[in-house]
């Protein structure tokens, strides 16, 4: 019998309550300097993973070289794994109807709104799940406008032998600086590159050091200018942006996270059991580590726990 060992993780987050050491959560992070250099690595940065909706960015950039105009809000909702407020699913409606296509031309899977007050409003109010109330229904409005633009099958934009998927495995591989090696499904269904936490920290590096005028620089000028369209108004992403200056920030599902700053620095990690509970606590811990203080700060890394309608705990980083 042969056996394999797999390295463990280190902690970068604990569950406090009452004084207690509840529970742990492990992960992966990346820090790397103005000039693109590593300089903090945690765990195993190297390996690859899934960003999961951290790889928004480089879809949008695909996009939008692909020949799709947008900017402004249009852009930043392309990017988006926005909330299901109003403002956020009127635009969606809006994109749909300029290219001339109906919510029925969504591939997405029929949800809810992302954000939990928004869900509750929208199942009090008679709701049901609906393609467009689903977190990535920006991007893919966007996708179908660009595939009837260049006269591309509507029916297949999700398969990865796509010329969509092809342009955005190419910009993926092409920001990162690495070869994807592996293309699974995202929730969404959309093609899911993977790359490392070190590329996908390159990626965001990329994006706000491009050339003004190139598709990343839109894209990233565009998510920096409407936070609230690539997240909603009560989401960590938008309160970053907003508050500090060229900050690039976008989280993906099962825990990761990217950020970069516009001097080049820039940070990614994942938590590997998927608990976003401890994103805030460890993306704040890293930015004050980069310099980055204020409310805002504190804000994002807040994450208390409760016993009955008290606060007993908080989960902390601890790197």
């Amino acid at each position: 019998m042969s056996s394999s060992t797999t390295a463990i993780s280190p902690v970068l987050a604990e569950v406090i309550r009452s004084g207690f050491v509840e529970g742990h959560h492990r992960g992966s992070l990346v820090v790397l300097a103005a000039d693109g250099s590593v300089d903090t690595a945690v765990g195993d940065p190297s390996a690859p993973v899934f960003p999961r909706s951290s790889n928004k960015p480089m879809q949008a950039a695909a996009v939008l070289r692909a020949g799709l105009d947008l900017s402004g809000q249009r852009l930043a909702l392309a990017s988006a794994s926005h909330s299901g407020e109003r403002f956020h699913l009127d635009l969606v409606r809006k994109m749909l109807a300029e290219a001339g296509l109906a919510e029925t031309d969504l591939q997405t899977p029929p949800d809810l709104p992302l954000d939990p007050v928004e869900a509750e409003a929208y199942l009090a109010a008679g709701g049901v799940r609906e393609r467009i109330t689903m977190n990535c229904s920006g991007k893919h409005a966007a996708m179908l406008a660009v595939c009837d633009l260049n006269g591309w099958d509507r029916q297949s934009y999700l398969d990865p032998a796509h010329p969509l998927q092809r342009l955005v495995l190419s910009v993926v591989e092409e920001a990162s600086g690495e070869s994807v090696p592996v293309v699974g499904t995202d929730g969404c269904g959309a093609p899911l590159m993977a790359i490392s936490l070190t590329g996908l920290a390159r990626a965001f590096r990329h994006f706000v050091l491009a050339e003004p005028g190139t598709a990343e620089r839109r894209v990233a000028d565009a998510m920096r200018a409407h936070p609230e369209y690539v997240a909603g108004t009560r989401r960590p992403d938008t309160w970053l942006m907003r508050e500090v200056p060229g900050a690039l920030s976008k989280m993906g599902a099962e825990a990761v996270q990217a950020v970069a700053l516009p001097d080049g620095r820039a940070l990614a990690f994942k938590i590997d059991d998927g608990a976003t509970r401890a994103l805030g606590p460890v993306l704040a811990r890293v930015l004050r580590q980069l310099g980055v203080e204020g409310p805002v700060v504190d804000r994002i890394g807040f994450a208390p726990l409760l016993g009955g309608a008290a606060e007993v705990g908080e989960i902390r980083a601890v790197f």
